[in-house]
């Protein structure tokens, strides 16, 4: 009862804060003349887009560009593969090193050197999906098309997940 007592006490000051103000003493909440929206909104003309077309700066018939894409894809893979073993033998001795040291320093160059070689991978898969795309916008896609872009994008992604693992060493 006491305990009851002491919070109607506590709460009284509050309830008091809570009685209305006599008539007009607050500002009314209603819309005033000033915050009307009036006139007419009328959208600014703008120029069109002019989309351009897609350019392909490749030369010849299509399974030409194709065979010399996938070829350039697949070299630069080999070269990736066959400097793959050297970048994880240095990334192996790396780990657990401390940042900055000799064989730290090794290893991100042998990386580095990996990540120069998958971007010719990633230049070849980039000119075959240049000539997919523009494929795709006149709607003349074709399998042969469709596989080499395949082809390409399995290589760039084996060569990402080799990267990851090695990166992953290094740590």
């Amino acid at each position: 009862m006491r305990l009851a007592l002491i919070a109607a006490i506590v709460l009284l000051p509050t309830l008091a804060a809570c009685q209305t103000a006599p008539h007009g003493a607050y500002p009314s909440l209603a819309i005033r003349d000033v915050e009307r929206v009036e006139g007419r909104y009328e959208p600014i003309p703008g120029d069109p887009i002019d989309v351009p077309p897609v350019e392909v700066p490749l030369n010849g018939p299509l399974d030409q560009r194709l065979a010399a894409l996938l070829e350039q894809g697949r070299s630069a893979h080999a070269r990736f593969t066959e400097a793959a073993p050297r970048a994880s033998r240095l990334a192996s001795a790396a780990r657990g090193v401390s940042v900055g040291s000799d064989a730290w320093a090794s290893a991100q160059v042998a990386l580095a050197d990996l990540d120069s070689i998958r971007s010719a991978t990633a230049i070849a898969l980039a000119d075959v999906d240049l000539l997919y795309i523009a494929a795709s916008v006149e709607a003349t896609t074709t399998p042969a098309l469709t596989d080499a872009r395949q082809s390409l994008l399995a290589l760039v992604q084996d060569e990402d997940r080799t990267l990851a693992d090695l990166r992953a060493r290094v740590r």
